[in-house]
């Protein structure tokens, strides 16, 4: 009999070799190829979850296109992320890292589902069922119809989904869960993508909704194959930091509603409370009168929040400038420190500057520079920001200050929060635009940075 074929396959970027090599020719990850060995598969065990065929190709013209009707998990914020709800038959992947509430989160929609809709099975491959109960005990998921199965053979998660027909499935994690079919250990490429893709056959073909649980690695991106992206239909990411109490759910991409949009919540003894005002908890310690501080409109997905953004500028003590930047890029901080010096005439060069975004969120759109411009200015200068006002701008290398998306949201988040004047780019005021018509704070519209300063630190 021929033994069955190896293959070296990298565990960061999913890519195949014949032989070893020390580095991946593809992503150039060293030591990352591992050697796997598929059984070859007889025609009879082809899986018989894969969805009949639809009679053949179709005209586009003659589709009906209809809107599924999305099962809602109980909990709002999720629901937002989320695009409105779980779509059936849809294949979500929750990512994050390890302790951060990701089993929580998922148990407790479980157990909304499961009184609301029917029955729920949840597989965990890392806890027994007595773990699970424990935490559910906490959580008070009662008596709802949720069946736990520890376990990590795929087959045998397959085989319970046809038993049951459940109206929601959640396995934990998919790291730990191996199909027969692959020699491979647990949580290597082959393994993950094969337990993904077998799963996404059940899910289409029972229509049935699961989410799949997967770690990150430090560098913050899913453990394994990053062609696991590519296999699911949403992927959401846990964000936090565990010495604050909110949490953040992130999306990175989703098929069936908005892509980064956010959902923030609040970790307590008893679970994850939704925050309906994020930009209230973003602002609730912030600082009367202090330097540095300044408040930023940006806009995650569909939802406007305010964020502080805070800045300390102090004099170098070991000869060359330090620059530090948490929560947003820290390349980005070196460009408008940059632009700073040359366009508005502050001497940063030999400063030490430190920009951190207040409560542990990261925002990464452009509308962010001018906040940082001001935090940083009114550190240097030593000048507060004076109460009320509110930022957003896009800053260019001539120092201009340019337009930016959704500016009517943005200022109306300001006005409902107690704002009574933005300082906002200039092309972004419209007169006709019914969102500026209404509102009762002021606009401050500037074309450059220099402008800019001279509103703020007046």
């Amino acid at each position: 009999m021929k033994p069955p074929k190896s293959v070296f396959s990298c565990q960061e970027c999913g890519a195949q070799s014949p032989k070893w090599l020390g580095r991946c020719p593809d992503c150039g990850a060293w030591n990352s190829l591992v050697e796997e060995r598929a059984a070859e598969a007889a025609p009879e065990s082809a899986s018989r979850y894969v969805a009949p065929a639809g009679g053949g190709a179709r005209l586009y013209a003659d589709i009906v296109a209809s809107d599924a009707v999305r099962m809602t998990t109980g909990i709002d914020e999720f629901d937002r992320v989320l695009g409105g709800g779980v779509v059936p038959g849809s294949l979500v992947l929750l990512g994050g890292e390890p302790g951060i509430g990701k089993s929580t989160l998922l148990l407790q929609a479980a157990a909304h589902v499961a009184r609301a809709t029917g029955p729920v099975l949840y597989s965990s491959g890392e806890e027994s069922e007595h773990q699970v109960k424990s935490r559910g005990e906490r959580l008070g998921v009662g008596d709802a119809p949720l069946y736990l199965l520890a376990e990590t053979c795929l087959e045998r998660v397959l085989e319970e989904m046809a038993r049951l027909k459940p109206a929601l499935v959640i396995v934990d994690s998919i790291q730990t869960v191996f199909s027969l079919k692959m020699q491979s250990a647990p949580g290597s490429i082959g393994q993950v993508r094969e337990a993904a893709t077998q799963l996404l056959f059940a899910a289409k073909a029972l229509n049935i909704p699961t989410f799949l649980v997967g770690h990150v690695t430090k560098e913050g991106s899913l453990a394994g194959p990053k062609a696991l992206e590519h296999i699911v239909d949403t992927v959401l990411y846990f964000e936090g930091e565990r010495q604050h109490s909110h949490r953040i759910v992130r999306a990175a991409k989703n098929r069936f509603g908005a892509v980064s949009e956010l959902g923030v919540f609040e970790m307590t003894a008893t679970g994850l409370k939704p925050v309906p005002n994020p930009s209230a908890m973003f602002l609730a310690e912030r600082p009367a009168d202090s330097p540095g501080s300044a408040v930023l409109c940006c806009i995650e997905g569909t939802r406007p929040i305010l964020v502080e953004v805070q800045a300390l500028v102090s004099t170098s003590a070991y000869g060359y400038a330090k620059r530090t930047a948490v929560g947003l890029d820290q390349t980005r901080l070196s460009l408008l420190l940059a632009v700073m010096e040359k366009r508005a005439g502050l001497a940063l060069g030999g400063d030490d500057v430190y920009v951190n975004l207040a409560g542990g969120i990261t925002v990464d759109e452009p509308a962010v520079d001018l906040a940082v411009v001001a935090a940083v200015a009114s550190s240097f200068r030593n000048r507060p920001i004076a109460q009320g006002t509110a930022v957003f701008g896009e800053v260019g290398l001539a120092g201009e200050v340019r337009a930016t998306a959704q500016a009517a949201r943005r200022v109306r988040e300001a006005e409902q929060m107690g704002f009574s004047r933005c300082i906002m780019p200039a092309a972004n005021i419209d007169p006709k635009d019914p969102g500026f018509a209404v509102t009762a704070c002021a606009l401050v519209g500037v074309r450059s940075v220099r402008e800019a300063l001279e509103h703020l630190l007046a």
